[in-house]
């Protein structure tokens, strides 16, 4: 976790995906010493400009506020992409896949907005059996303006000259609105993968089905961008010789497992407890607990006396 000292491995990784995921890319400075890496510092994706050399290789154009450009090499920087790109350099911003529906998103909120500050909510009809004089038309106009915006919704109105107030029955598309706003959520979210459930939107889903939904958003969401984490720290930050006995992992595993208690059945059944055929090993179990193998736990305390042979005396 080798990034600047003024943030934290979680600040860092949280900067990095955001920046990816509103621009595409996110990019950091590679600071080293010697082959080992000491310093990650993260840059603006806005000054920097990924360039194709005519060998392949990548070089990166940052623009330094006031102190002109520099070009650094491929080696000298942490590149973070989605997989899906147009020229293979470039990730593609999710923000931006999703943008038509945050805008309609945010002028549905302004609709509203406007509605409930200066609109006038109907609720029925004035209906006069003749004709208005003036002067009851101006005061019954004065009165309906002051009736404007959420707060006065619903009020009744003094009628006029034997005016008869007949209320609207309310229809289905009083109550859209509140639709078009779950509808914009599930917009915007699905670019991301992220099930609807998982938005708030379905409340009786929060039940015996909500480890599906989450091995759901783990595998289709979140898996991808594991990918692109553990590959770009492997081709950015690792020597080749590192590379060989080193990986960068996230453990997914911990947030698709079940619970414990059917953890354990799963194990235990693989391993051949109650007489079932074994199919596991139990460094393949340990492993998918990130644990270790098994022959690199300490002796348990004792142990090496009772593996001693006994001495006849």
């Amino acid at each position: 976790h080798a990034v600047r000292p003024d943030k934290t491995s979680f600040e860092f990784r949280s900067l990095m995906q955001q920046r990816a995921l509103v621009h595409g890319s996110a990019y950091a400075l590679i600071v080293r010493s010697g082959s080992r890496v000491t310093q990650l510092v993260p840059l603006d994706p806005e000054r920097v400009t990924p360039e194709q050399r005519d060998d392949w290789s990548l070089q990166y154009r940052l623009e330094r506020p006031n102190r002109g450009t520099i070009v650094l090499s491929q080696g000298e920087v942490f590149h973070l992409r989605f997989g899906l790109s147009e020229d293979g350099i470039t990730g593609l911003s999710l923000v931006k896949q999703a943008a038509e529906a945050i805008a309609l998103a945010i002028q549905t909120d302004k609709a509203a907005a406007r509605l409930f500050k200066q609109g006038m909510l109907v609720g029925g009809a004035l209906t006069h059996p003749n004709k208005l004089s003036p002067e009851a038309y101006e005061r019954l106009k004065a009165s309906m303006a002051e009736r404007e915006s959420a707060e006065n919704a619903h009020k009744w109105l003094i009628t006029e000259e034997g005016m008869e107030a007949k209320p609207f029955s309310q229809t289905g598309r009083d109550n859209q609105h509140l639709e078009t706003r779950r509808h914009q959520i599930e917009e915007i979210a699905r670019p991301f993968g992220v099930p609807r459930p998982l938005l708030g939107l379905d409340e009786t889903s929060w039940g015996s089905g909500i480890d599906v939904l989450g091995q759901f958003f783990v595998r289709y969401a979140l898996n991808p961008w594991f990918d692109a984490w553990q590959q770009a720290i492997e081709r950015d930050l690792l020597t080749d010789a590192e590379a060989e006995r080193l990986q960068a992992r996230f453990n997914a595993g911990v947030l698709l497992r079940g619970n414990m208690k059917d953890q354990a059945q799963f194990f235990a059944t693989g391993l051949g407890s109650g007489g079932h055929q074994p199919f596991l090993e139990v460094d393949e179990v340990r492993d998918w607990l990130d644990l270790g193998p098994s022959d690199n736990l300490p002796p348990m305390p004792g142990q090496e006396k009772r593996d001693e042979p006994t001495q006849a005396s």
